[in-house]
């Protein structure tokens, strides 16, 4: 089998780019180490725990891995960037996160690939679907079977469609002969370093990386607890993800919109004043299936009133004050700091 077969059999499963690599170390480790190292992970336990050392080898995860057929599946929405949004009263919700989660999506799309290589391959075949949550250094695989290259902002670029994808990987015992990296196209560019509000993307390794410890979307999704009071300003109105360094980026100006029903917009830019008032049961309810409910409910209304307080506007004093009376201590405590930056 070819990796052009691959392909083939990828885009009947509603994967827009697909590609393959071998099943083995990357150069990359070292880095991704020295990144663990230098504390860019933050407290995310999960990539530097036990399983960071499951990353050094495909074959951690199937002996019998031989090649990885990687695969990207487009999520961006007619729905404006997050750049061009003006109303104050709005809050940000990252673009990844607006339809279906995005695992279970992939992984069906990826089940029904794994069953079609297998009617192919017949007995003997074996594999493992990997999406997100998998110790496996995805992006750096993505690369080497010809997706796209590791842009600046560390998202993976492809020259044609941009950065809006979910990547998602299949390890499979037979041999394919391994597509090739295509070559970094981000030049001298550094719009998204510059847009940053919080100037997360920094020098490392001779290029640039992510610093989760300064990042939005870090402190939005997987910080516990109170959110440091330094760090609050730079959140502005987001209280899930942040998506400023692909929406200024210039691959991304004519990026296909995907025709995937699942990831279609439920509700991309909501009224803050709104959020704020939820019970913890409507909260499940609305956001159950998609990946806000990460957030859990107190850690929402945490960036919720953050958001309010940066935002500022008088007509959420009222909310605020409801939030700073709530029993949890995280975010009475931020709507109190939020009600000190209304004027």
């Amino acid at each position: 089998m070819t990796s052009g077969e691959i392909r083939e059999l990828a885009q009947r499963c509603g994967f827009e780019l697909a590609g393959v690599a071998a099943a083995e170390p990357v150069a990359e480790l070292s880095l991704y180490r020295n990144w663990v190292e230098a504390g860019f992970a933050g407290e995310m336990s999960y990539l530097t725990d036990h399983r960071a050392d499951v990353r050094s080898d495909p074959r951690r995860l199937l002996a019998s891995a031989r090649s990885i057929v990687c695969v990207g599946k487009l999520y961006n929405t007619p729905q404006p960037y997050s750049t061009r949004m003006e109303d104050a009263e709005l809050g940000w919700i990252s673009r990844y996160a607006w339809g279906e989660d995005y695992h279970q999506v992939m992984r069906r799309g990826l089940a029904r690939l794994d069953a079609l290589l297998r009617e192919s391959t017949g007995p003997g075949y074996e594999s493992k679907i990997c999406v997100d949550t998998a110790p496996l250094l995805e992006r750096s695989y993505a690369r080497l079977a010809g997706l796209g290259w590791i842009g600046r902002n560390t998202c993976l670029i492809h020259q044609g469609s941009g950065s809006w994808f979910f990547l998602g990987a299949l390890l499979v015992s037979i041999a394919i002969v391994p597509d090739r990296p295509p070559p970094d196209r981000c030049g001298t560019c550094r719009r998204c370093i510059d847009a940053c509000p919080t100037a997360a993307i920094v020098p490392f390794g001779g290029g640039y990386t992510l610093d989760s410890r300064l990042c939005i979307s870090y402190f939005t999704i997987e910080q516990r607890g109170a959110v440091p009071d330094e760090r609050r300003p730079g959140n502005g109105g987001h209280i899930f993800g942040c998506d400023i360094c692909q929406d200024v980026c210039p691959w991304n100006r004519r990026a296909p919109v995907t025709e995937e029903p699942s990831f279609q917009a439920r509700d991309f830019a909501p009224p803050l004043a709104k959020l704020a008032a939820l019970t913890e049961q409507e909260f499940r309810a609305l956001y159950a299936g998609t990946p806000v409910s990460r957030a859990r409910y107190s850690g929402f209304l945490r960036n919720v009133a953050i958001a309010m307080g940066n935002q500022g506007l008088p007509q959420f004093r009222e909310p605020l004050e409801k939030l700073a009376a709530s029993a949890d201590g995280v975010v009475a405590e931020s709507a109190r700091w939020a009600l000190g930056q209304i004027r």
